[in-house]
């Protein structure tokens, strides 16, 4: 499972967990989140989000 950062506000949606106050469940894959899903933080749309990498 990935996470997204919000670029504005650093907000992270974690696959794994879902956004359940929103009614996204747990599992759900960022590609998969409606169109007019915003940061809860920010209300930023899906296309100020990056995937965040982590290096080993």
């Amino acid at each position: 499972m990935a996470q997204y950062v919000c670029v504005l506000c650093e907000w992270i949606y974690d696959e794994e967990l879902g956004d359940p106050k929103r009614g996204i469940a747990p599992g759900t894959k960022f590609e998969d989140l409606p169109e007019d899903w915003e940061c809860p933080e920010c209300f930023a749309g899906k296309d100020e989000f990056q995937l965040l990498e982590f290096s080993s």
